[in-house]
Protein backbone atom coordinates (compact mmCIF):
# COMPACT_ATOMS: atom_id res chain seq x y z
CA UNK A 1 0.00 0.00 0.00
CA UNK A 2 1.32 3.50 -0.68
CA UNK A 3 0.54 7.03 0.92
CA UNK A 4 -2.23 9.29 -1.03
CA UNK A 5 0.89 12.43 -0.65
CA UNK A 6 2.98 9.97 -2.42
CA UNK A 7 0.58 9.18 -5.71
CA UNK A 8 -0.77 12.22 -5.91
CA UNK A 9 2.90 13.90 -6.13
CA UNK A 10 3.05 11.41 -9.24
CA UNK A 11 0.25 12.46 -10.88
CA UNK A 12 0.93 15.77 -10.02
CA UNK A 13 4.02 16.19 -11.64
CA UNK A 14 3.16 14.11 -14.51
CA UNK A 15 -0.11 16.01 -15.76
CA UNK A 16 1.15 19.51 -14.90
CA UNK A 17 -1.59 20.62 -13.43
CA UNK A 18 0.56 23.29 -11.80
CA UNK A 19 1.47 24.67 -15.24
CA UNK A 20 -1.47 23.39 -17.37
CA UNK A 21 -4.72 26.35 -17.35
CA UNK A 22 -8.09 25.01 -16.97
CA UNK A 23 -11.81 26.29 -15.57
CA UNK A 24 -11.84 27.95 -12.21
CA UNK A 25 -14.15 24.73 -10.99
CA UNK A 26 -11.66 22.31 -12.48
CA UNK A 27 -10.00 22.21 -9.07
CA UNK A 28 -7.27 19.67 -10.07
CA UNK A 29 -5.92 17.43 -8.05
CA UNK A 30 -6.52 15.95 -4.06
CA UNK A 31 -10.27 17.15 -3.72
CA UNK A 32 -10.56 15.43 -0.34
CA UNK A 33 -7.56 13.51 1.58
CA UNK A 34 -8.24 10.26 3.35
CA UNK A 35 -6.42 8.32 6.40
CA UNK A 36 -5.80 5.14 5.23
CA UNK A 37 -2.83 3.85 2.71
CA UNK A 38 -3.95 3.42 -0.73
CA UNK A 39 -4.99 -0.06 -1.04
CA UNK A 40 -7.02 -0.30 -4.24
CA UNK A 41 -7.86 2.54 -7.07
CA UNK A 42 -10.64 3.61 -8.71
CA UNK A 43 -11.41 5.70 -11.89
CA UNK A 44 -14.31 7.26 -13.43
CA UNK A 45 -15.17 10.06 -15.61
CA UNK A 46 -17.31 11.74 -13.41
CA UNK A 47 -17.76 12.21 -9.64
CA UNK A 48 -21.32 10.75 -8.41
CA UNK A 49 -23.40 8.56 -5.88
CA UNK A 50 -22.99 5.82 -9.37
CA UNK A 51 -19.24 5.99 -9.29
CA UNK A 52 -18.31 6.43 -5.72
CA UNK A 53 -20.53 3.31 -4.88
CA UNK A 54 -18.68 1.31 -7.39
CA UNK A 55 -15.41 2.58 -5.90
CA UNK A 56 -16.82 1.28 -2.70
CA UNK A 57 -18.35 -2.13 -4.69
CA UNK A 58 -14.23 -2.61 -5.95
CA UNK A 59 -12.63 -2.27 -2.28
CA UNK A 60 -11.27 1.23 -3.56
CA UNK A 61 -10.19 3.90 -1.28
CA UNK A 62 -9.66 6.25 -3.78
CA UNK A 63 -11.25 7.55 -6.53
CA UNK A 64 -9.65 9.16 -9.69
CA UNK A 65 -11.99 11.24 -11.97
CA UNK A 66 -11.91 13.61 -14.76
CA UNK A 67 -14.85 16.14 -13.50
CA UNK A 68 -14.78 16.59 -9.79
CA UNK A 69 -16.70 17.46 -6.60
CA UNK A 70 -17.21 21.28 -7.88
CA UNK A 71 -17.54 20.67 -11.75
CA UNK A 72 -21.43 21.97 -11.27
CA UNK A 73 -20.31 25.25 -9.45
CA UNK A 74 -20.21 26.56 -5.82
CA UNK A 75 -23.14 24.68 -3.82
CA UNK A 76 -24.22 23.52 -0.40
CA UNK A 77 -23.13 20.06 0.75
CA UNK A 78 -27.08 19.36 0.63
CA UNK A 79 -28.91 16.80 -0.27
CA UNK A 80 -26.98 14.79 -3.32
CA UNK A 81 -23.76 16.61 -2.57
CA UNK A 82 -23.82 15.95 1.06
CA UNK A 83 -24.76 12.15 0.18
CA UNK A 84 -22.00 11.99 -1.88
CA UNK A 85 -19.64 13.61 0.70
CA UNK A 86 -20.57 11.16 3.31
CA UNK A 87 -20.05 8.27 1.74
CA UNK A 88 -16.46 9.14 0.64
CA UNK A 89 -15.78 10.25 4.11
CA UNK A 90 -17.35 7.33 6.08
CA UNK A 91 -15.55 5.39 3.47
CA UNK A 92 -12.31 6.78 4.01
CA UNK A 93 -11.91 7.16 0.05
CA UNK A 94 -9.87 10.24 -1.01
CA UNK A 95 -11.10 11.99 -4.55
CA UNK A 96 -8.46 12.91 -7.30
CA UNK A 97 -9.78 14.99 -9.72
CA UNK A 98 -7.84 16.22 -13.14
CA UNK A 99 -9.67 17.98 -16.27
CA UNK A 100 -7.41 19.88 -18.92
CA UNK A 101 -4.20 18.96 -18.18
CA UNK A 102 -5.37 14.93 -18.86
CA UNK A 103 -7.18 15.97 -21.95
CA UNK A 104 -4.04 17.70 -22.91
CA UNK A 105 -1.47 15.04 -22.03
CA UNK A 106 0.61 13.75 -25.06
CA UNK A 107 0.48 10.15 -24.25
CA UNK A 108 -1.89 9.41 -21.41
CA UNK A 109 -4.47 11.99 -22.74
CA UNK A 110 -8.25 11.69 -23.99
CA UNK A 111 -7.29 13.48 -27.45
CA UNK A 112 -4.12 11.09 -28.13
CA UNK A 113 -6.30 7.87 -27.11
CA UNK A 114 -8.93 8.45 -28.99
CA UNK A 115 -7.29 9.18 -32.24
CA UNK A 116 -5.48 5.85 -31.48
CA UNK A 117 -8.73 4.47 -30.98
CA UNK A 118 -10.25 5.75 -34.27
CA UNK A 119 -6.84 5.03 -36.16
CA UNK A 120 -5.77 8.34 -36.24
CA UNK A 121 -2.18 9.22 -36.30
CA UNK A 122 -2.17 12.91 -34.07
CA UNK A 123 0.78 15.18 -35.96
CA UNK A 124 0.52 18.39 -34.31
CA UNK A 125 -1.86 20.40 -31.70
CA UNK A 126 -5.32 21.58 -31.89
CA UNK A 127 -8.30 23.28 -29.29
CA UNK A 128 -6.74 26.53 -28.20
CA UNK A 129 -7.69 27.48 -24.64
CA UNK A 130 -5.51 30.22 -22.88
CA UNK A 131 -2.35 29.39 -24.85
CA UNK A 132 -2.39 25.80 -25.14
CA UNK A 133 -3.46 22.74 -27.21
CA UNK A 134 -5.99 20.87 -25.27
CA UNK A 135 -6.68 18.91 -29.29
CA UNK A 136 -4.53 17.35 -31.38
CA UNK A 137 -4.83 16.82 -35.08
CA UNK A 138 -3.61 15.03 -38.43
CA UNK A 139 -4.18 14.07 -41.69
CA UNK A 140 -5.68 11.33 -43.53
CA UNK A 141 -6.59 9.81 -46.79
CA UNK A 142 -9.86 8.07 -45.04
CA UNK A 143 -13.67 8.26 -46.49
CA UNK A 144 -15.61 10.30 -43.53
CA UNK A 145 -17.88 7.82 -43.93
CA UNK A 146 -15.63 5.48 -42.42
CA UNK A 147 -14.65 7.68 -39.42
CA UNK A 148 -18.47 7.83 -38.71
CA UNK A 149 -18.89 4.09 -38.43
CA UNK A 150 -15.42 3.99 -36.64
CA UNK A 151 -16.61 6.61 -33.87
CA UNK A 152 -20.08 5.06 -33.78
CA UNK A 153 -18.91 1.77 -33.06
CA UNK A 154 -16.23 3.35 -30.49
CA UNK A 155 -19.21 5.28 -28.76
CA UNK A 156 -21.73 2.20 -28.55
CA UNK A 157 -19.09 0.50 -26.37
CA UNK A 158 -19.43 2.95 -23.60
CA UNK A 159 -23.25 3.13 -23.98
CA UNK A 160 -23.75 6.05 -26.22
CA UNK A 161 -24.55 7.10 -29.77
CA UNK A 162 -22.81 9.62 -32.42
CA UNK A 163 -24.29 12.65 -34.15
CA UNK A 164 -22.90 13.59 -37.76
CA UNK A 165 -23.47 16.21 -39.58
CA UNK A 166 -24.76 15.85 -42.98
CA UNK A 167 -22.24 15.06 -45.48
CA UNK A 168 -21.81 13.19 -49.20
CA UNK A 169 -21.39 9.60 -49.78
CA UNK A 170 -18.06 10.18 -51.23
CA UNK A 171 -16.55 13.10 -49.31
CA UNK A 172 -13.05 11.81 -47.89
CA UNK A 173 -11.37 13.07 -44.11
CA UNK A 174 -8.01 14.53 -45.30
CA UNK A 175 -7.32 16.85 -42.25
CA UNK A 176 -9.28 16.41 -39.17
CA UNK A 177 -8.95 17.57 -35.47
CA UNK A 178 -10.09 16.19 -32.18
CA UNK A 179 -11.31 17.57 -29.10
CA UNK A 180 -12.71 15.53 -26.47
CA UNK A 181 -15.74 16.35 -23.89
CA UNK A 182 -17.35 19.70 -24.68
CA UNK A 183 -15.34 20.46 -28.10
CA UNK A 184 -17.43 21.58 -30.37
CA UNK A 185 -17.62 25.22 -29.89
CA UNK A 186 -17.65 28.67 -32.33
CA UNK A 187 -14.04 29.70 -31.75
CA UNK A 188 -12.62 25.16 -32.56
CA UNK A 189 -14.89 26.08 -35.74
CA UNK A 190 -12.75 28.83 -37.01
CA UNK A 191 -9.52 27.71 -35.60
CA UNK A 192 -10.44 24.57 -37.65
CA UNK A 193 -10.88 26.34 -40.43
CA UNK A 194 -8.55 28.84 -40.15
CA UNK A 195 -6.02 25.11 -40.32
CA UNK A 196 -7.78 24.04 -43.25
CA UNK A 197 -9.48 20.98 -41.49
CA UNK A 198 -12.22 19.27 -43.06
CA UNK A 199 -13.13 16.96 -40.14
CA UNK A 200 -13.65 17.28 -36.46
CA UNK A 201 -14.53 14.58 -33.91
CA UNK A 202 -15.67 16.34 -30.76
CA UNK A 203 -17.59 14.83 -27.29
CA UNK A 204 -20.68 17.23 -28.03
CA UNK A 205 -21.73 20.58 -28.65
CA UNK A 206 -24.34 23.53 -28.76
CA UNK A 207 -26.68 23.35 -32.00
CA UNK A 208 -25.25 26.68 -33.65
CA UNK A 209 -22.01 24.47 -34.34
CA UNK A 210 -23.82 21.88 -36.03
CA UNK A 211 -25.16 24.97 -38.41
CA UNK A 212 -22.25 26.75 -39.17
CA UNK A 213 -19.97 24.03 -39.35
CA UNK A 214 -21.16 22.63 -43.56
CA UNK A 215 -21.22 26.42 -44.25
CA UNK A 216 -17.54 25.95 -43.30
CA UNK A 217 -16.86 22.85 -45.38
CA UNK A 218 -16.62 21.12 -42.15
CA UNK A 219 -17.95 18.31 -41.25
CA UNK A 220 -18.48 17.34 -37.30
CA UNK A 221 -19.14 13.96 -35.60
CA UNK A 222 -20.47 14.30 -31.90
CA UNK A 223 -18.78 11.08 -30.57
CA UNK A 224 -20.58 11.99 -26.86
CA UNK A 225 -19.18 13.70 -24.13
CA UNK A 226 -19.03 10.60 -22.00
CA UNK A 227 -17.71 7.95 -24.26
CA UNK A 228 -14.90 10.61 -25.17
CA UNK A 229 -13.55 11.01 -21.72
CA UNK A 230 -13.30 7.27 -20.92
CA UNK A 231 -9.86 6.88 -22.40
CA UNK A 232 -7.61 9.24 -19.81
CA UNK A 233 -8.52 7.72 -16.57
CA UNK A 234 -7.75 4.47 -17.94
CA UNK A 235 -5.14 5.31 -18.90
CA UNK A 236 -4.32 6.82 -15.58
CA UNK A 237 -5.13 3.65 -13.55
CA UNK A 238 -3.50 1.46 -15.65
CA UNK A 239 -0.25 3.75 -14.88
CA UNK A 240 -0.94 4.25 -11.06
CA UNK A 241 -1.31 -0.25 -11.08
CA UNK A 242 1.84 -0.64 -12.80
CA UNK A 243 3.85 1.71 -10.65
CA UNK A 244 2.76 1.56 -7.23
CA UNK A 245 1.35 -2.31 -7.52
CA UNK A 246 -2.44 -1.61 -6.99
CA UNK A 247 -4.81 -3.14 -8.21
CA UNK A 248 -7.68 -1.15 -10.23
CA UNK A 249 -11.21 -0.67 -11.30
CA UNK A 250 -12.96 1.75 -14.19
CA UNK A 251 -16.45 1.87 -12.80
CA UNK A 252 -18.42 2.51 -15.66
CA UNK A 253 -21.43 5.08 -15.93
CA UNK A 254 -22.51 6.32 -18.86
CA UNK A 255 -24.37 9.75 -18.98
CA UNK A 256 -25.90 9.22 -22.15
CA UNK A 257 -24.17 12.11 -23.24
Amino acid sequence: MTALATIAARLDDLLRIGEIPDFPPALNGIQLENRSPIRAVAVAVDVSLRTIDGAIGCGANLLVVHHGLFWGGVQPFRGPMYERLYRLLTNDIALYSVHLPLDAHPTLGNNVLLARELGLTPAGGFGRYEGIHVGVRGESELPTRELVARAAAFAQAHGGQIVATPAPRERMTRRWGIVTGAGARSETLREARALGLDTLVVGEGPHHTAVEAPELGIAVIYAGHYATETLGVRALGMLLGEEFGLPWHFVEAPTGL
